[in-house]
């Protein structure tokens, strides 16, 4: 098996609702860049829900995105330095909805104080790994064992013969 190798990205943000559209293109590229197209969509999702938390809710509309990829689980996460917004009241609804579609998430202070607002996504290593083609099956005749000749015979025997099986099928 294929051994994952830690990606990671950042991306600083002026949120506004015309950026939203583009950061989720931006996050949505570089996951189908490490082979993670199938957590593009609840990532991008998750990532508009708090953007857009943020560009209502926030004062300072600056935010940082990061991306880590272990090989297991990718993790997200978006900082800001808005002392006013408040988690457990301004985005409560979005940090509910991230819940709901994440394998886990939770929310920080850093050592400047900024906060941090994170969810992870669990992906099978499998998932990442190109399929192997499997060898052909093998072929009719080999699968089968041979004719049972027992049958044809009493079959074969049991019709009519040449002109009487013309005028019993008239």
């Amino acid at each position: 098996m294929k051994t994952a190798v830690p990606c990671y990205y950042h991306l600083d943000v002026e949120v506004s609702p015309e950026r939203v559209g583009q950061v989720s293109r931006i996050l949505a590229a570089h996951l189908r860049h490490w082979d993670l197209d199938n957590l593009v969509a609840p990532v991008c999702r998750g990532a508009e829900l708090l953007l857009r938390a943020i560009d209502q809710h926030a004062s300072d509309k600056h935010t940082s995105i990061e991306m880590w990829w272990n090989g297991q689980h990718l993790i997200t996460a978006f900082g800001d330095d808005d002392p006013e917004l408040r988690p457990d009241q301004d985005l409560r609804a979005c940090l509910a909805d991230i819940a709901a579609m994440s394998d886990g998430w939770g929310c920080c202070a850093s050592e400047t104080g900024s906060k941090i607002i994170w969810f992870s996504q669990r992906a099978r290593a499998g998932e990442r790994v190109p399929l192997v083609p499997l060898p052909p099956e093998p072929f009719l005749s080999t699968g089968l064992h041979e004719p049972r000749q027992h049958q044809v015979a009493v079959l074969a025997a049991a019709a009519p013969a040449g002109d009487d099986a013309l005028e019993g099928s008239r």
